[in-house]
């Protein structure tokens, strides 16, 4: 099978995958949110913010390292060492996934008190414990099978991993949640914990059987340990940093908004409001870009190994086309449908406002996802830490001097200044390394145009929709739907997508 119609499959897959998980994941979060509130959704929200830090330790860099060694290895054919180097890769996420579990563990009650300010929290940051050195080594094989072009294995484990904790989760809260809203957490990180052991146990085994495959010796670049090393561990220190900078972020708000006059519970609400509901919301579509970058890091570290800086500067300049069209096009119509998605989801017209506000915000952050990844492929991964931290230092004090001034809003503000900094640190990077330039006239101003009629007829044309279709959820899904078909034909008039761009993806599928 030829590497573009690989790619393109396995970009089918993971992107079919993601959209499915978020799907699923979104109508969840709508199905928590509803059964817990906002208050709720608060609380959780607090907890994970310092189980992301966890994570962050038990991954230490892993999942690059093993997708990028393998991959290197790949190239130069040999299999025995693609095995080695997983050897050394599992080995190291299972040492950091038990170390981060000891430390969450260990400190559980000390976090609760002093960081969360809320006691409710021990017994779930207690339960999370037990699935760091799973996903950590979950995370090593992931990168495993995106070296190896097998996606759809890693992809049927995260769908049967989703699918198991919200059964579990669901099961759970039945019986819990009557107890209160500590219970209500726990139900729903027990879940997580059940899910992440199945389906680890679940990839471990088809690693077994994939591996099985190689048996090429080839000349390996061997160095495994000191190659794992010098990928992981400068991603890991630099990771850390912003992780916790970010916890810290995360842990601020809810003060933050104390000290602009909210009670704790009204703070929790807020901070649930637009983290655990509106932000979902917005990140949704942006399943069609991650999984697809994902899978842009061996591919632009094989060329980057070869040196072939024409294909690289031709992936490079493609993915940047179709980021912004994509992001412009999924901007217009959050902006558009706001009030539909606030209603229809979450029946909160407080939700419609802020899905509004973060809407134009959308064409930066997503742009920022896809340059971020193809920094990793270019062996650029720790200019992007770097910025990452900026990024995280920049939040901090942010968050500190304006939420206390105006609130709630105040965090919106943050959220602009940090996406704009992180995604113009990120561009101007990988446009000195790849010499590509952005063709701002063909891929955003035209598309602003071409969304904005889009909305403009498929808004009018839910008024005739109204009559037809009295369901309003219909009616809103029926609309963006049309959004997508008119824009797309916009674009081609507009002369933003051309016949060789269609010709080179039906060349792909054939």
């Amino acid at each position: 099978m030829g590497k573009i119609k690989t790619f393109v499959i396995n970009a089918a897959i993971l992107t079919s995958t993601s959209l499915l998980m978020r799907s699923v994941g979104m109508l969840f979060g709508v199905y928590l949110s509803n059964k817990i509130g906002a208050l709720g959704m608060g609380l959780y929200g607090l907890i994970m913010s310092v189980y992301t830090f966890a994570v962050t330790l038990s991954l230490s860099g892993i999942n690059l390292a093993s997708t990028r060694m393998v991959a290197e290895e790949l190239a130069c054919e040999s299999g025995l060492g693609a095995k080695r180097a997983m050897r050394r890769c599992l080995l190291y996420s299972c040492f950091f996934g038990l170390l981060a579990a000891g430390l969450l563990g260990l400190n559980a009650e000390w976090i609760a008190q002093n960081l969360l300010n809320d006691e409710r929290a021990i017994a779930s940051l207690r339960l999370l414990c037990i699935t760091l050195p799973l996903l950590s080594m979950s995370a090593a094989i992931s990168g495993y099978f995106n070296a190896v072009r097998r996606v759809i294995k890693s992809a049927s484990a995260q769908i049967f991993e989703q699918f198991i904790k919200i059964g579990v989760t669901i099961a759970l809260l039945q019986f819990l949640m009557p107890k209160g809203l500590e219970y209500a957490c726990i139900a729903i990180v027990l879940g997580g914990a059940v899910s992440e052991a199945l389906s680890f146990a679940y990839l471990f085994i088809l690693y077994c059987i994939d591996k099985r495959r190689f048996t090429k010796v080839g000349a390996s670049r061997g160095h495994f340990t000191r190659r794992m090393l010098v990928i992981a561990l400068p991603i890991a220190l630099s990771t850390y940093l912003r992780s916790a900078l970010s916890s810290v972020n995360q842990l601020l708000i809810p003060k933050g908004l104390m000290a602009y006059g909210a009670t704790n519970e009204q703070a929790l609400a807020q901070y649930g409001l637009v983290c655990g509901m509106v932000l979902p919301v917005v990140n949704f579509p942006a399943a069609f870009l991650i999984s697809f970058s994902s899978l842009l890091v061996p591919e632009l570290a094989q060329y980057y190994t070869k040196n072939d800086r024409a294909h690289i500067h031709t992936i490079i300049h493609r993915v940047l086309q179709c980021t912004l069209l994509f992001s412009v096009g999924v901007a217009g119509v959050l902006f558009g449908f706001a009030n539909e998605l606030g209603q229809g989801l979450y029946q909160s017209a407080e939700a419609a406002v802020f899905i509004r506000m973060l809407a134009p915000l959308v064409m930066v952050m997503y742009l920022d996802i896809a340059v971020d990844n193809m920094l990793k492929g270019l062996n650029e991964q720790l200019r992007s830490m770097q910025y990452n931290i900026i990024d995280s230092a920049v939040c901090l004090v942010l968050i500190y001097t304006l939420l206390p001034r105006f609130g709630i809003f105040g965090y919106i503000v943050v959220i602009f200044i940090s996406e704009i900094l992180n995604a113009f640190l990120s561009l101007n990077r990988l446009i000195k390394v790849s010499d590509c330039q952005l063709d701002l006239w063909m891929w955003v101003l035209k598309p602003i145009i071409a969304i904005a009629f889009a909305v403009l007829l498929s808004r009018a044309g839910m008024l005739l929709l109204g009559r037809a279709v009295p369901n309003a959820v219909l009616q809103m899904v029926l609309a963006i739907a049309l959004t997508g078909i008119l824009y797309y034909a916009l674009l081609r008039l507009f002369g933003c997508i051309t016949k060789g761009n269609v010709k080179t993806f039906q060349k792909a599928m054939r």
